[in-house]
């Protein structure tokens, strides 16, 4: 079984769902899982992990994000993207000063009302199916966080802008807002993912190229190893006893080479065995001096070999 990273380089017309499926007719394995939507529409980068890398998707899924989008001004959408159906069109009678003050206005903490046409699920249904059967649903507002707004071009009626966000920021959302508090409606036009934590637009891969690496047998070019994602942890490499203790997910203690390192409560490290195989996150627990597991890694097969 394949197990690692891919930065795949999502293009247009596809969901994460789609990409997912080509994957696993490209590498011929079905343990595949992505680390977060992105709208049919929009393009960029998509971490996808497969085999026992489909641990981290709820991780990676929460790291934060970076996107370059078109903020198109003086039209409003059911779905808060040019995709939808118009709901209300208005004439553009804002200064490019007033814009930039509006957008800027943004970063920082706010709460964001999530769109009906999502993924979101109330009482166990999607809210695009809902929406879809012409049904709305009132959405609980979320506190999102906008850590940066940097406006690129102004040329009316469009402001392209890259924004950096939190987990659970809708790029739509925020533009239908930002349209909203300029009093001319707006929603997004284009939309690009350029960075999901250490995963960068410049290092992804579109999916017909993953195809030639895997026919060429060199995917491991660009299959990030699963501990990659953990390497500004400290690394702990457990001789037998202590490994075979963490195999089963056992509390351990180290000695060697390891007893003048001053360890902090909840730290987490990265474990190894002597074959430098990676068994998984622990953390120290402070009260009782020993490592506990966060996440294991290794697999049964592995354990017994």
């Amino acid at each position: 079984m394949i197990s690692g990273i891919l930065n795949i380089k999502k293009e247009p017309g596809f969901t994460s769902h789609d990409v997912v499926a080509k994957l696993r007719g490209i590498v011929h394995q079905k343990k595949i899982g992505h680390t977060g939507t992105l709208d049919p529409d929009a393009t960029g980068v998509l971490p996808v992990c497969l085999g026992k890398a489909t641990k981290l998707c709820d991780i990676i899924g929460d790291w934060d994000k970076t996107y370059e989008a078109v903020l198109l001004l003086g039209r409003e959408t059911d779905t808060e993207d040019t995709s939808g159906q118009t709901l209300k069109e208005r004439e553009v009678a804002v200064t490019e000063e007033e814009i930039r003050d509006i957008i800027l206005s943004f970063q920082g903490s706010y709460d964001q009302i999530p769109p009906m046409y999502s993924a979101l699920k109330v009482n166990g249904k999607k809210l695009y199916e809902l929406a879809r059967e012409g049904k709305e649903v009132e959405r609980a507002p979320r506190q999102v966080r906008i850590y940066d707004i940097e406006i690129l071009k102004i040329a009316l009626p469009r402001v392209r802008m890259r924004v950096s966000c939190s987990k659970g920021t809708y790029i739509r959302t925020l533009c239908h807002d930002i349209g909203a508090k300029l009093r001319c409606g707006g929603c997004m036009e284009e939309l690009l993912r350029t960075k999901v934590s250490c995963f960068r637009i410049e290092d992804s891969h579109p999916l017909e190229e993953i195809q030639r690496y895997v026919q060429n047998g060199a995917l491991d070019k660009v299959l990030i190893p699963i501990d990659a994602m953990f390497s500004e942890q400290k690394k702990i490499v457990l001789e037998k006893k202590e490994a075979r203790l963490a195999y089963n997910g056992n509390d351990f203690t180290v000695k060697a080479g390891t007893d003048s390192i001053e360890w902090q409560a909840q730290e987490e490290v990265r474990v190894y065995d002597e074959e430098q195989r990676f068994i998984g996150m622990y953390y120290y627990d402070g009260e009782k001096k020993c490592f506990r597991i966060r996440k294991m890694f290794l697999s049964q097969e592995e354990r017994k070999g």
